[in-house]
């Protein structure tokens, strides 16, 4: 089950002055209890990778989803991280293409067994994107979701993701288990070109 955090709308924190701490008992806790007691407390502001105080103590905060194939997520108006699709180049297999793309092709092809929470499948994203521009007219890449097609997954005893198969003459020929550099799969691709 993937993990699924949520966004606040808002966040108040107390002035310094409403603000309750503890009794301190050694000298050293009165110290640093009388100094917290003097200052008012600020919280940084998350804007992107850089912090900054905030003179006001409400932080607004917002999931805005924008198109199927892309998400934002905007901290006090501003955009702070922004996802795509990770299978926006490599097409997909699906149960329903699984046979005429894969197992009847003439030419080897390279399946990616994903998820989208995976983050490691994220990782060689990238990867296989580059391998699938490479070998474009010899390979034949895809993706296929392991959660919209869960029967493909079981019948090639996929365990773990990200699992890359090669299939060559509609058999299963090698698989590569993980986040591996791109030599692995290229020295796994050049055994059955």
């Amino acid at each position: 089950m993937p993990l699924m955090a949520t966004v606040p709308e808002s966040h108040t924190v107390p002035s310094s002055s409403s603000a309750i701490l503890p009794k301190p008992t050694t000298a050293l806790a009165n110290a640093f209890a009388s100094t917290i007691y003097r200052r008012s407390l600020h919280f940084p502001q998350l804007t992107g990778l850089k912090t900054r105080s905030q003179s006001s103590s409400t932080v607004n905060r917002s999931l805005v989803l924008v198109s199927g194939s892309r998400s934002r997520l905007s901290c006090a108006g501003r955009t702070v991280s922004e996802t795509q699709d990770p299978a926006a180049k490599v097409p997909a297999v699906t149960a329903a293409t699984w046979k005429s793309l894969v197992l009847e092709s003439e030419s080897p092809v390279l399946v990616d067994f994903w998820a989208p929470w995976c983050g490691p499948c994220r990782m060689i994203q990238p990867v296989i994107d580059e391998l699938a521009n490479q070998y474009a007219g010899k390979l034949k890449c895809y993706r296929l979701n392991t959660d919209d097609c869960s029967s493909i997954a079981t019948e090639y005893g996929i365990r773990s993701i990200p699992t890359v198969i090669i299939f060559k003459n509609g058999e299963k020929k090698e698989a590569i288990i993980g986040a591996v550099p791109k030599t692995t799969f290229t020295t796994s691709i050049e055994k059955f070109l």
